[in-house]
């Protein structure tokens, strides 16, 4: 039963954090590791066990979470000095709740079954509020199996439990639904500046966009955001960016054309090349705005 398997969780950023403390509160013995002492210090006073290393909490749990940035951080943590792979034990799970490459997430998949170890991907979509209120959306990519093994752990950390397939298939999905985001993203920090440059007023270009058909979840969440010149309340561009060299790896690799997702990047590489990488994706409106000498602002009173 899995309420009687120790589990370990290792990532403990702007998610995971949130993500470790949901198990926690469903009463799972828990242990958890980070390079952030801050973050340790936090889960340790809701009564997780501190663990020095990847290795050291592998020796301990049954099922490891991972919430890291990139599949190279998850390579480092699995298999480098000091690593899971050091202490890990036949029959361990390990699942991983963070955003990897599809094509990547298979080949490491493979690898870790000739150690006797069982790996899935569960990429989560949702921004940090449905971290902390546990109503995540979870696309698992494993065995069906695996997955009836491991659901009361997804489900302290998600409400939408969805199998996509195959190990893999789950980072599959996320980059799906995220590429979507950022060509949504592109198109409006396109079409904004337009109706400033023409003389519309932004707030009412808002209003009017948020209330009809041209409507989003990037527009209800962004617009608002870059009205207030705030360009700093999600994920930066930077750490995004990989959705984007994903799906580029993925065109190439099955000879698929994405014009549009093309176009998008180009937008996207824009702002990275203004130095804007630090802020989030609503600061590609900027690459526009310069080019027509406009802002999408509020009017200061």
């Amino acid at each position: 039963m899995l309420e009687r398997k120790k589990i370990g969780f290792i990532g403990l950023g702007r998610m995971g954090k949130w993500m470790a403390s949901n198990v926690l509160k469903c009463g799972f013995d828990l242990s958890v590791f980070d390079t952030s002492k801050e973050a340790l210090a936090l889960l340790a006073k809701q009564g997780a066990a501190r663990t020095g290393s990847p290795a050291e909490l592998a020796k301990r749990v049954d099922v490891i979470l991972l919430s890291l940035p990139n599949s190279d951080v998850v390579a480092e943590v699995v298999c480098g000095q000091d690593g899971i792979l050091q202490e890990a034990k036949p029959g361990q799970i390990l699942v991983d709740c963070g955003t990897a490459g599809y094509l990547w997430t298979r080949e490491f998949s493979d690898s870790l079954h000739k150690h006797g170890l069982h790996f899935a991907d569960a990429p989560v979509t949702g921004l940090e509020q449905k971290a902390k209120d546990a109503t995540l959306t979870i696309m698992f990519g494993g065995p069906q199996d695996l997955l009836q093994e491991i659901r009361p752990l997804l489900e302290a950390m998600g409400s939408h439990i969805v199998h996509m397939g195959d190990t893999g298939s789950g980072q599959l999905a996320k980059m799906i639904n995220n590429i979507l985001y950022n060509a949504n993203m592109a198109a409006l920090a396109e079409v904004l500046p337009m109706a400033v440059k023409l003389g519309l007023d932004p707030e009412k270009v808002a209003e009017v966009i948020n209330a009809g058909s041209g409507q989003s979840f990037t527009s209800k969440y962004f617009i608002p955001n870059i009205l207030e010149n705030s360009f700093d309340r999600s994920y930066s561009l930077d750490n995004a960016y990989k959705d984007m060299a994903n799906a580029a790896d993925i065109a190439a690799h099955f000879q698929i054309s994405l014009p549009m997702i093309q176009t998008a990047m180009t937008t996207y590489q824009k702002a990275l090349a203004l130095g804007l990488g630090a802020e989030d994706k609503g600061a590609m409106i900027k690459v526009f705005e310069r080019k027509l000498g406009v802002a999408f602002r509020k009017k200061r009173k």
